[in-house]
This record gives C-alpha cells, structure tokens and sequence, in this order.
C-alpha cells in the first residue's frame, strides 16, 4: 500500500495534476521523506485533511479569509490515530469556507475543478479531499460531513465517501459547524482502504464528550433485505435516474431481498437541516470576532467596530447568510416556532427510519439527484443546491451511518448512490460495498493513476 515509482515522479504527477484542480490549499513535500521507514497498518501511506481539521506544523483556515495564516497548534484525534498507524499527512484540502456548500466554489482561497471534467465543480465542502483522491494524488483523505459534504462529493468524483454513526469517530480538532450533525468522514480509493482508516479512527476520546466506543456490529454484518427508495416526482436527473435503477436490478440480480419503501419524512429534511445546521453555526461562529486571533479589519475605532467590519470583511457570503438566518431562528420568541419544532420533527424523521431497519438491514437512495454540475451553473443556483441535499441530510440528523458508493458513469461523468444502515453498522455498509466493487470499483478519471496497491 505504498507508493511504487521514485518520489520524484509522484511529485511530478501532483504538480500536473494540482495546476488543473486545485485540490490542495497546502502540499508539504518534506512529509513524504521517510514514508518507507515507517510502521503501522498505514505505513508509508500519504493523505490529505480538509482544511478545517488541525494538524500541527499546517494552518488551519477552513477555506475563509478571517482564519488566513491561522496555524493549528495540535493535531485532531482522527489525524492523529492515522499518523500513529504509519499514514503521512501530505497536505491540507480545500473546501467551501467552514464546511458551507455543496461545490468548493466557496472557498475564499481557490476554486477546486472535477478532475473528470474541469470545467464542474468537485462536490461539497469536502470538495479538495474527493478531487484529490479522485486523481489519483492520495489513497484516502479526511472530510467532514454535516448535511453531505463528504458523500455528495465523493459521488461527484467517482470514489467511496463514508459518513459514520455520529459520536464513533472523535470530532476533537474538527472545527464545529453544526455540533450535533458534524462528523469526521472517509474519501478513499477502494472499500478496504475506507474500512481501515474508519476503524483506525474509531473509539471514545476523552477530549470529546460526544465521541463513544464502537460496540461492533450486531449480526457481523450480515445484509439480506435491502429498502429501495421509491422515486416517481421527476426529481433525479436523466442519468443519475438510469444508474439508479440499474443499481437497483444488480442488486436483484445478485439475490438481495428487494423491498421499495417511501419515506415522506424526506419532505422535511431540507427546512430541518437548515434550521437546526444555521442556528449551531451562528453560535459555533461567534468566537470569531477579529480581535483575538484570526483577520482583523483595519476599520474601526474600538472592539465593537473592529469585531462588526472583520466579520463583514472576513467571512464569506454563503457563511454570513447561514449566519444571519441562524441567528433569527434562534431569536427570542422565534425559537418555540422554529428550532424547537425543528428538533421535534428531526426526532420524527429519525424514528421513521427506525421503523425501515425493523423491516431491512439497509436503505437505498441517490446522493444528489444530478452528477457534478458545472462552476456557476444556471441551472442548480445555491438555493437549489440546498433543496438537493435531502438525500444526503438525512443521515445527519438521524446520526445514523452512510456510504456513497460509485454506481456508474452516464456522459462521462461518475454517478453514485448512497446506502444508510442502522447505528453502528458500518460493517453492513462495507459489505455491501465489497460485494458491489466487484461489478464496479472506482472508475478511474482520464489521464489519472491508481499509485496505491490495496
């Protein structure tokens, strides 16, 4: 699982390919050096971090402009379990500013491309992590996801994006967006590869009081019955349509129980995501006022002002209009009609899905109902963007484990679908995963290179 040819040609590789997509916000070649002297089941294994999460010796910017130059004094428990393992943290990944988006076009530092087709977006926020292992730079890379950001992107790129049970994977050093959807994801290569970085991560973490011990899978695994998400409104696009049923008919084929289900909590997803996501991030976002570390604004005559025109100047559109609406919903008087009965129906949305595990061992659905779009699209403007993340948004508020897995290519583009499991069942999802992987591993984009051996 090591790299092949001479460092000198992976570097070559990384510097054409960095020129066209734009993955990486900092790439630190001395890290490499003595990748082949070192031990562990990761041993020797360069990856790449999404840039919200801290590693000692890099900056930690989360793609905004009010933490620029900002150095991270300590390493995140995920990262820091995976460098104990033997893996070499190569560099930082870039992504949309804090973990807001769903195309890493809202990045204050870079655009990053599709290494597919450069002229569409990787995905989002996780966007850098998934273009980085899509072309072939890393084996695995680390992202965040709170409504999607590690799934939808992987699936933009053709690779596997997992987004475990929340409170497996210890959120130590992961800057908070949203506290209670926030989780540490996988983009990887192949399912091995995304199964062991996620058990080498997993655990309790003293230095976080949301993280708990894995109890393993209740029936090791085993997947017979799958539910397959009835879809009749007209919502998918042509392509992830058709990928979508064919996903469907291998899995008959291959002798799974197929059961087609509709969840009609999925109507509510969206307006509940945004609702509970903003309100966290309005609070998680207050500690960045300019005055302490971090930009601050040459404009203004005393704390008060220096605080208002840093935060203006600092943060980007998309985070101060999450910003702004978190705050509303949180207002005196807003909150009983807004944030309350939004926590009211995620609590629904969840026991509705328990209801689905009674009957299945997993859940079929699209990611996002279009494959990668392409930079400043018409036809997918932010709002619709937010509206397609109900497939994905679902995993988040329930805190139950997802894996996008890449399904097929339509136009030359990697098409994907999602499988959720019940908590604590990751091991149902690499199955499944394996099983699909024979028929279908992760396509390869044009003019990349596989530089592991899994």
């Amino acid at each position: 699982m090591k790299i092949k040819e001479n460092l000198d040609s992976y570097l070559k590789y990384v510097s054409n390919w960095e020129e066209k997509i734009g993955s990486f916000l900092e790439f630190d070649i001395s890290r490499t050096k003595g990748m082949s002297t070192v031990e562990g089941q990761l041993a020797g294994i360069p990856f790449g971090v999404k840039d919200n999460f801290a590693v000692e010796g890099f900056n930690i910017t989360c793609g905004s402009k009010i933490l620029e130059g900002v150095s991270a004094p300590y390493t995140a428990t995920s990262v820091a379990k995976l460098q104990a393992a033997g893996a070499v943290v190569v560099g930082k990944t870039n992504l949309d500013a804090f973990g807001m988006g769903s195309s890493t076009d809202n990045s204050a530092f870079k655009i990053t491309n599709n290494p597919w087709d450069t002229n569409r977006v990787a995905g989002g926020s996780s966007g850098g992590s998934a273009a980085a292992v899509a072309a072939g730079i890393v084996p695995f890379a680390l992202g965040s996801d709170t409504g999607g950001s590690v799934r939808q992107p992987a699936s933009f790129c053709g690779v596997y994006g997992l987004k475990p049970t929340y409170g497996v994977v210890s959120r130590y050093g992961l800057t908070a967006y949203a506290s209670s959807l926030d989780v540490v994801g996988v983009v990887a290569r192949t399912v091995e590869m995304t199964k062991t970085v996620f058990d080498t991560m997993k655990g309790q973490d003293i230095k976080d009081n949301t993280s708990v011990s894995h109890p393993g899978s209740r029936n090791n695994g085993d997947v017979k019955k799958i539910a397959v998400l009835k879809i009749e409104d007209g919502s998918l696009s042509d392509d992830v349509a058709k990928s979508y049923l064919e996903s469907r008919k291998l899995l008959e084929k291959l002798g799974y129980d197929i059961v087609e289900i509709e969840l009609p909590s999925l109507e509510y997803v969206v307006p509940v995501y945004y609702t509970i996501a903003t309100a966290e991030a309005s609070a998680n976002l207050a500690r960045y006022n300019g005055l302490r570390y971090g930009y601050r604004s040459k404009n203004g005559n005393d704390p008060g002002e220096i605080m208002q025109t840093s935060r203006d100047e600092g943060f980007g559109d998309e985070v101060k209009l999450r910003i702004l609406l978190g705050t509303y919903v949180l207002r005196s008087g807003f909150q009983d009609q807004f944030y309350h009965k939004a926590q009211k129906i995620r609590t629904a949305i969840r026991n509705e899905f328990d209801k689905i595990f009674e009957l299945a061992d997993l859940i079929m659905m699209p990611v996002f109902p279009t494959a990668a779009f392409k930079h400043g699209s018409t036809d997918l403007d932010p709002f619709q963007q937010k509206v397609a993340d109900r497939y994905t948004c679902a995993a988040n508020l329930t805190g139950l484990p997802a894996l996008a897995i890449p399904s097929s290519i339509e136009n030359g583009l990697p098409v994907g679908v999602q499988f959720t499991a019940p908590a604590f069942e990751e091991d149902r999802l690499f199955n499944i995963a394996k099983v699909l992987e024979k028929d279908f591993p992760s396509p390869l984009a044009p003019g990349t290179k596989n530089w592991s051996i899994i």
